[in-house]
């Protein structure tokens, strides 16, 4: 299981947001690659990114910082936000990100994802971002009327390699992942589960680590690392055990 530090970009800048509300925005560096080169210093096997300006508008935003943060490592790089049709996945993958991550696109245009699957293959992630077990849409704005659990088993039959999977009650909280909807959806699935959304200690890492059987791959981790909840490197060291 690998822990994936997130860089989450508003206006080019390094932030957190709150239950990915705007309001609730903390800027924690004005230089992404540089907290990147950080996280990859510091142990980090990959990193997760995401493009909010690109979320909220449909687009592509923040290529020049996204270029900025490739560049800068040597560890693989996973992008979303914004990513909703397939000129905007190959610029996006141009870019020289290593997979890219459609969330919107898999409930508005799920051939979209088999057609992306078929060409670009285990580059395609797609990521399910949930409220009370109802996927949500459009830069979390919008709830649809799909059940994560139902979208997460159409994307495994298109052939996406992994599931990121958010509880957006728990994301930048502190509170805690959703052990219950992590544990339903993965025994769902026959392929990787990464979790995100509420991690806050050590402890919450040891309870991720036993549920690796059923097919959690990785663990998303933001607000923690930023407020100085645990170090990176500890985390690493409990989440091998």
């Amino acid at each position: 299981m690998d822990i994936i530090p997130a860089i989450d970009l508003h206006g080019g800048k390094c932030v957190r947001l709150l239950r990915g509300e705007r309001s609730k925005e903390t800027v924690y560096s004005d230089n992404p690659a540089e907290m990147a080169r950080k996280w990859q210093s510091l142990g980090a096997a990959r990193l997760h990114m995401v493009d909010l300006d690109g979320a909220f508008a449909g687009k592509r935003v923040n290529a020049a910082a996204i270029s900025d943060v490739v560049s800068a490592l040597s560890i693989p790089v996973q992008l979303g936000g914004g990513i909703r049709d397939r000129e905007i996945a190959q610029s996006t993958l141009d870019l020289g990100v290593s997979k890219i991550i459609l969330g919107t696109a898999a409930i508005r245009k799920p051939e979209l994802i088999r057609e992306l699957v078929e060409a670009f293959g285990k580059r395609i992630l797609v990521g399910i971002d949930a409220r009370e077990g109802m996927v949500a849409v459009e830069g979390w704005m919008e709830s649809s009327t799909s059940r994560a659990v139902d979208l997460a088993l159409q994307m495994q039959e298109f052939g996406v390699s992994e599931i990121i999977y958010t509880d957006i009650a728990r994301d930048g909280t502190l509170e805690g992942p959703n052990l219950t909807a992590l544990q339903e959806m993965a025994g769902f699935l026959s392929i990787p589960l990464i979790a995100s959304g509420g991690v806050s200690s050590l402890d919450d890492l040891k309870r991720l680590r036993e549920l690796e059987h059923l097919g959690i791959s990785g663990v998303i981790v933001g607000q923690a690392l930023y407020t100085g909840k645990f170090g990176l490197e500890e985390a690493i060291e409990v989440i091998k055990g």
